[in-house]
């Protein structure tokens, strides 16, 4: 892939004359999207994975089996004509189905609107069929077992190690992007290469997660509500569970490395772990006979957040997805980001700019700000459902925004919505509306000046008025400070 003109012609129409190379690295979900969407607008595109063909061997590396997909997700499949074929890998999941210390349980539904709902999607057979997409065209090619060792970001090469025969090669392209994920390789060669200024920050939480099953029962059929988030929230440790289509649960427990009575350097023995189970999810129990094997099988990964600062180099280079921005999976929007990206980086192609760098830059500064927002967020709802989701006056907000937007649907939408279901609106946006009426709303609570007897119309009115009140007050604070 020797090429040397890497002016770009045009982005809108059949890429002018010359047919632009581009080189990605990582075919996981935004490099395999990505490689189908640049497939489509008739670039050359070059994609290397480390790992083996997905869709030819079993890859089982601790990492999330199934994906929570939202409607920013969706409008990225639609973006690439395959929606209908997405949709017949999801299953609905209406609501929070949270659990109580006595395994009492209630349905928290995500909207008040009944059409809003987000998706557990396998991520195996959602990352196969974009393979599948992006290689029905000619213009994509996909190589597996082949390893980014470095970037050499100035002359626009990579160096690569072919895992089986262990063969060291360089190729280049008009431009790079990296996708290949939180441990990206290019933002590695980024920062070490000490050629220009470059932010960056990896924030780790103090607790990590551990992959469980709920296996299917013996008919088949699923052993505990089929279309629902579980929530088992417990103050400072929570487990979820999300439905496959085969009838089990991936089981997800989040939990401390080395605080509280149980954490994950203490859980060392099969009797500590049933007994940590037995005392705070014994509901869930009943339910995973595996749980031991399970437990002592799967690695124990660390959850972390990553932000830096510039994503491309010149017009050679660019980071996107969680190569650019990983952030935890609290929000249920990690993959939803990535996706968005590629529909935002689309657009910004439709946009007349004449270079790779003008495309980079323009790409950037729409972007990033919405990407921190998300890292935000998802940290914020950790916090949320690992305790709030049992808080009396967290659950009297939650109802009273349901019931707002089951009866003003066009009037109102909680925080959650704006994020989730509301993918016109970029996250940044989604974030500063909905804090302050989360904020509204609880302190109106608190201090009893929102009575939840008055006609909904009434606390409407009342939570708007007040909402507009914080953010005007966010934006002088803002001006003020600049």
């Amino acid at each position: 892939m020797n090429v040397t003109n890497k002016k770009v012609r045009s982005f809108g129409d059949d890429l002018g004359e010359v047919k632009q190379n581009v080189l990605v690295i990582g075919a996981g979900l935004c490099g395999s999207l990505l490689a189908l969407r640049l497939g489509q607008r008739g670039y050359n595109v070059s994609v290397y994975e480390m790992r083996p063909d997905l869709r030819k061997v079993e890859i089982s590396a601790g990492r999330s089996i199934n994906l929570a997909l939202s409607d920013r997700g969706f409008k990225a499949m639609r973006l690439a004509g395959i929606e209908d074929k997405v949709k017949a890998l999801c299953i609905p999941m209406n609501g929070r189905m949270l659990h109580d210390m006595e395994g009492n349980t209630i349905l928290a539904p995500y909207s008040g609107r009944e059409h809003e709902y987000i998706n557990s999607i396998s991520r195996g057979q959602l990352n196969a069929l974009l393979l599948d997409e992006a290689e029905k065209h000619e213009n994509v090619k996909i190589h597996f077992n082949k390893k980014c060792k470095s970037v050499d970001f100035e002359k626009t090469t990579v160096s690569f190690e072919d895992y089986k025969t262990k063969d060291e090669f360089i190729e280049d392209a008009d431009i790079i992007i990296a996708t290949d994920g939180a441990g990206s390789a290019m933002r590695q060669s980024y920062f070490l290469g000490k050629k220009f200024l470059f932010s960056f920050s990896q924030d780790w939480l103090t607790h990590g997660y551990k992959e469980l099953s709920i296996l299917p029962a013996e008919n088949g059929g699923y052993k505990t509500y089929k279309n629902a988030l579980h929530i088992w929230g417990r103050d400072s440790f929570m487990l979820i569970a999300l439905p496959n289509m085969d009838g089990s649960f991936t089981v997800t427990l989040f939990l401390s490395y080395e605080e509280g009575e149980y954490n994950f350097n203490n859980l060392t023995s099969q009797e500590k772990v049933v007994e940590f189970f037995q005392k705070y999810f014994k509901d869930a129990l009943q339910l995973m006979p595996n749980l031991a094997e399970d437990f002592f099988t799967n690695p124990t990964a660390p959850l972390g957040t990553v932000k830096c600062s510039p994503w491309h180099y010149k017009g050679n280079t660019l980071l996107m997805g969680d190569a650019a921005h990983a952030i935890v999976p609290f929000y249920g929007q990690g993959m939803n980001a990535s996706f968005e990206d590629v529909v935002e980086f689309d657009k910004v192609l439709d946009a007349g700019h004449q270079d790779w760098e003008s495309v980079f830059k323009a790409y950037e500064k729409n972007r990033k700000k919405d990407t921190d927002a998300i890292a935000d967020l998802a940290i914020d709802n950790f916090h949320e459902m690992k305790g709030h989701v049992n808080n009396v006056i967290f659950r009297e907000k939650r109802n009273l925004e349901m019931s707002l937007e089951k009866q003003f649907p066009k009037d109102y939408s909680s925080k959650y919505s704006l994020v989730t279901f509301n993918e016109d609106i970029g996250y940044r946006e989604a974030m500063l509306r909905g804090r302050a009426q989360d904020k509204a709303i609880l302190n109106m609570l608190t201090d009893k000046e929102l009575d939840l007897n008055d006609d909904l119309k009434t606390n409407l009115e009342k939570v708007k008025t007040a909402t507009e009140e914080i953010l005007d007050d966010d934006r002088v604070a803002k001006n003020f400070k600049h």
